[in-house]
């Protein structure tokens, strides 16, 4: 897959010209974190993220900011969840959200398809996971990308339902979400049977890695299965969720699927509600997905407390990894002792765990473990204030273990008395915050998705059953 880290300063478009294009949400300020309540205020500031920089013209969503950025086509999925999140909560009318919408799913409709390395947006209907933010087309080499197209997708299906009225334009945007989905050639990005690549280049073909264990994929394999045009056949969901005891474990923490980083465990579940549904490998355990990533929210708060690599700043209310921003790639000696820090990486528990805590990963599990996150949320604010909270809420990731050091830190910045913080937000990370924090309010996008037909279609042909699917 591409590294985020590579591509940023590398032709990406800045975003002052941009949000010079797009005026702010009216009647919000940057209001203190205690006017309506911390989770309120973390959630609103999350949502003007999207709605602030994202190209009202395309609807094409910055992979960060304020670091120029190319697009993510995961934080176009993010952002098209956020609209009605808006909507719901007055921060924007129904009349706005339904024109960027639109505005959005026109502008994927129309992208250019084809095999050529440049000049177009995807390919047998799954898009590139970076586009340019002018031009909307591949950005540099950037891979075909099923799981990214999926997480754009979830977007896309949520609109489709939750724009259900007579209004000309809602009639449009659920045209094309349907002419969106239905385009995706699931069935030609399977080149090692039962599983699904994680990506395809022109220059080189497929990608030499596929979506084969636990993680992140669930929703990619429920909306494959569920496809009108070109669906994965009924057996795929069990022949690929028999990995799934290889990664089964009963240590450090409550029995579950291991997969050490939490968005892992949250991007799927901001569209599909596995609360009380079982598939054939969870019957066998005795849970479902949902309380599987309870328990591994749980496990990641005991890690912390536990703190085995002794890292400053980890505890009760200070925990959560995941795939963030880092430091920058160097080693230092931090009392008396050898650290190795990186940059972007996928972090998880005994995992690439450098000391560097993503609020993303404690705020993306509110609705799997709201008695330990809304803790952490506070802990976090009135700890670190606001080097950490800022303009759209949480910045994407800081480390105390850097505290009083020189480190050669490559972004960001050292903060006396705090450590390291980073200087960017990401779409992909701020998503989970503000889509999550809505599930554990209202319970807004699982409800609207239970009524999807792709969802109830893919859920049934992988064998689910039980609860709302009953």
């Amino acid at each position: 897959m591409i590294d985020r880290r590579r591509l940023l300063g590398t032709g990406g478009v800045a975003l002052a010209g941009l949000l010079g294009g797009c005026a702010p949400m009216a009647g919000i300020a940057a209001s203190p974190a205690g006017k309506a309540g911390l989770i309120d205020d973390i959630q609103e500031r999350t949502f003007r993220f999207f709605w602030e920089t994202t190209d009202p013209k395309t609807g094409l969503a910055p992979d960060r900011w304020p670091t120029p950025s190319f697009a993510s086509i995961a934080a176009v999925g993010f952002a098209l969840t956020a609209y009605p999140i808006g909507v719901t909560r007055g921060w924007i009318s129904r009349a706005q959200a339904r024109e960027r919408t639109l505005a959005t799913l026109t502008f994927f409709a129309n992208a250019p398809m084809g095999d050529a390395e440049t000049g177009t947006s995807g390919y047998k209907g799954l898009f590139y996971h970076f586009l340019d933010m002018k031009t909307g087309h591949r950005f540099r080499n950037s891979e075909l990308s099923t799981i990214d197209t999926t997480l754009l997708l979830g977007g896309v299906l949520f609109v489709a339902q939750w724009f259900d009225g007579d209004h000309p334009d809602e009639a449009r945007i659920r045209a094309l979400a349907d002419r969106l989905y239905g385009a995706v050639e699931w069935t030609a990005f399977v080149p090692n049977d039962p599983v699904v690549t994680m990506g395809w280049r022109p220059e080189s073909g497929f990608i030499p890695s596929d979506w084969n264990r636990y993680n992140e994929s669930l929703l990619l394999y429920v909306l494959a299965l569920g496809s009108p045009t070109h669906p994965l056949p009924p057996e795929t969901w069990d022949r690929w969720t028999s990995a799934f005891e290889a990664n089964w474990t009963t240590e450090n923490g409550p029995p579950r699927i291991d997969f050490p980083p939490l968005f892992g465990h949250q991007y799927s579940h901001v569209w599909v509600d596995f609360r009380g549904i079982q598939d054939r490998f969870t019957r066998a355990k005795g849970i479902d997905y949902f309380e599987n990533s309870r328990r591994a929210t749980l496990a990641q708060q005991l890690y912390a407390i536990e703190n085995p690599e002794g890292w400053s700043g980890y505890g009760e209310n200070v925990w959560g990894l995941t795939a963030c921003d880092g430091p920058g790639h160097f080693k230092l000696q931090v009392n008396g002792r050898e650290r190795e820090f990186r940059g972007y990486s996928a972090r998880g528990p005994y995992e690439r765990d450098d000391g560097t805590i993503a609020p993303t990963a404690a705020l993306g599990s509110i609705a799997f473990a709201p008695e330990i996150v809304e803790p952490t949320a506070r802990a976090m604010v009135d700890r670190y204030g606001s080097a950490l909270y800022q303009r759209y809420g949480f910045l994407d990731s800081f480390n105390p273990t850097l505290e009083g050091t020189n480190a050669p830190i490559s972004k960001g910045q050292l903060v006396p008395g705090i450590g390291w913080v980073d200087n960017d937000y990401l779409g992909i990370d701020q998503g989970p915050i503000v889509c999550m924090i809505e599930n554990r309010k209202s319970g807004l996008i699982w409800e609207t998705m239970r009524k999807s037909p792709a969802i109830r279609r893919g859920l049934t042909r992988a064998g689910f059953t039980g609860g709302w699917l009953a």
